[in-house]
């Protein structure tokens, strides 16, 4: 089966929620599925995991990895693991991730990674999580939202992915705000524009649900032809 990177078109596309919803809609296809987030930040949850988009991924799989296998890199602060570094002084290294990585994927039968932030988050001075997913050597499947913007955005993150040579599977347009672009319209100029299949498309969800999230997304998009070889 196909492991993927589950990459945005920016910061708040709802990439965790997206991943979370395939990871359970995996689960209850009797799929053995696993989760990572190799970087994750914001401000540290109280109980439970530190961070709350690693919790709802682990709660969405199942699984039972320890907390730094899914996720090697937590920041307390909401920046990229480059700035993270120059604020906090820590050592970003990139081998830990991709051991955890390696990790994982001889646990799962499939691999969710979600990235931070877009592809062009910078990790090191001269490597970015597009570096990261060509290390990883996934397909990537991209979230973009409905926002005024999510156009060009959807067209820079598409043009990269060329210029590294990593295969986009597809986008998902997430409706995060109701007064967005009108979902097909949308659907039309990115699939144009970008040569890439809209593989579904999550509408607005006023409060996160995950099994409602997960519902839409097996109703959306067709994940035994996703995920077979």
């Amino acid at each position: 089966m196909k492991s993927y990177f589950i990459s945005g078109t920016d910061t708040e596309v709802g990439k965790t929620f997206v991943t979370a919803g395939i990871a359970l809609a995996l689960k209850k296809m009797g799929i053995n599925v696993g989760v990572m987030k190799p970087f994750a930040a914001g401000s540290p949850q109280k109980n439970g995991y530190k961070s709350y988009d690693v919790q709802l991924l682990a709660k969405a799989s199942q699984v039972i990895e320890p907390e730094e296998l899914l996720n090697p890199y937590f920041f307390p602060i909401p920046v990229s693991p480059f700035t993270a570094s120059k604020n906090l002084g820590i050592k970003v290294d990139v081998k830990i991730v991709m051991n955890s990585f390696k990790q994982l994927s001889s646990l799962h039968d499939v691999l969710l990674v979600e990235g931070i932030g877009g592809i062009m988050t910078p990790i090191h001075e001269n490597y970015f999580v597009i570096d990261l997913i060509k290390n990883m050597n996934l397909e990537t499947i991209i979230v973009t939202s409905s926002r005024i913007g999510t156009i060009n955005h959807t067209i820079m993150t598409n043009e990269m992915c060329q210029r590294y040579r990593i295969k986009i599977r597809g986008l998902i347009i997430n409706n995060l705000e109701s007064n967005g672009y009108p979902t097909q319209e949308l659907k039309r100029d990115l699939e144009e524009l970008t040569q890439k299949p809209v593989i579904g498309s999550i509408p607005f969800i006023k409060d996160f649900n995950l099994e409602k999230c997960s519902q839409i997304i097996s109703n959306e998009i067709d994940l035994h032809s996703l995920f077979k070889e």
